[in-house]
């Protein structure tokens, strides 16, 4: 394909599946780049979405980047394009995440096309779950799906689920006693009060789902500091059904990956009719993110905790319109 056949028209539809993708409290924390003369789609972070408190590393960003990426690839497919991908391409720029050539596809045996109707449909769901559980043949498809992009998805046992849920509720103790952390939270939700951010960024109070009567599910609660009016309160899930994404190292790389491999999962989900929501709160404490990987699984740090079942699916928050985040040079 010329570089020239990258129309911006199609460019701009590529990325308006791209941003589809989650991220840490949907601050969306990505710019793209097409560059006409080499046809080349870069994705950069955004260093003013970032979370100093709560993602000090960048890890949180570069998930939400890497799901982005994947949302791309799949988009891209969707056009019979294929998309070379190259991570962290500048040694010297810490922000340039990847570089995207695209070309007509060939038959490929992974057909990431057919994922494309669920960019649209995946949406985080707050709200309770059946407590129907998962048939194991779909479980072993998102394990599956996670190891095509080089990560891994464990299913815990009895204890280690428990020990999880536990380090949910240990975080949000942490979290309440941090007036910093609880801070970054409310500038990044949208409860329509005075003061709230733009309505095309962070988690509105419609997203929040209700408060729970219990303290079984691992769901955060964003209203738990903030008056939200009409807010009613649900039970959930006795038995919540989670998964654990982890990666055999540590690092901006491994993240970018996982991000891949996190939407390749809930994409996949959506796909066999399971809602999901994430829950990264236990992992965004040094102190804590540790103990949530199993001393006896071969994954060596655990990226995401996703929870997943039969219920709601939620629906969709906002974005921010494609001219801000795309440029073309």
């Amino acid at each position: 394909m010329s570089a020239t056949a990258l129309t911006p028209t199609l460019v701009t539809s590529l990325v308006e599946d791209a941003v589809t993708a989650p991220s840490m409290h949907n601050a969306q924390p990505w710019r793209f780049v097409h560059r006409a003369d080499t046809g080349i789609v870069e994705l950069r972070g955004d260093p003013g979405r970032t979370m100093p408190y709560q993602d000090p590393d960048g890890r949180a960003l570069h998930l939400g980047c890497g799901a982005a990426l994947f949302s791309l690839r799949v988009a891209a497919a969707h056009h019979a394009l294929h998309a070379a991908t190259r991570l962290l391409p500048d040694p010297e720029d810490t922000w340039a995440l990847a570089a995207v050539r695209l070309s007509p596809a060939d038959a490929q045996s992974d057909d990431l096309g057919a994922l494309h109707p669920a960019l649209r449909r995946r949406h985080t769901s707050r709200f309770p779950f059946s407590e129907e559980r998962i048939p194991s043949e779909v479980i072993d498809g998102l394990c599956a799906a996670a190891l095509l992009e080089g990560c891994r998805l464990v299913v815990p046992g009895t204890w280690h689920t428990d020990t999880v849920l536990d380090l949910v509720h240990d975080a949000e103790l942490f979290e309440a006693a941090s007036a910093a952390v609880r801070t970054e939270i409310s500038a990044w939700t949208r409860t329509g009060t005075a003061g709230d951010g733009p309505g095309t960024e962070g988690v509105p109070s419609y997203a929040f789902g209700p408060r729970q009567y219990d303290v079984t599910s691992p769901v955060r609660d964003f209203g738990s500091h903030r008056r939200v009016a009409d807010r009613g309160s649900a039970v959930f899930e006795k038995r919540p059904q989670i998964v654990l994404l982890g990666t055999a190292t540590d690092g901006p790389e491994d993240w970018l990956k996982a991000g891949q491999a996190m939407q390749r999962v809930l994409l996949r989900a959506t796909l066999d009719g399971l809602s999901s929501s994430l829950m990264s709160q236990p992992l965004e404490w040094p102190e804590l993110r540790s103990t949530a990987r199993d001393p006896l699984s071969a994954t060596g740090f655990v990226q995401m905790v996703i929870r997943l079942g039969y219920g709601p699916e939620g629906r969709a928050t906002p974005r921010r319109p494609v001219s801000d985040v795309l440029r073309f040079v």
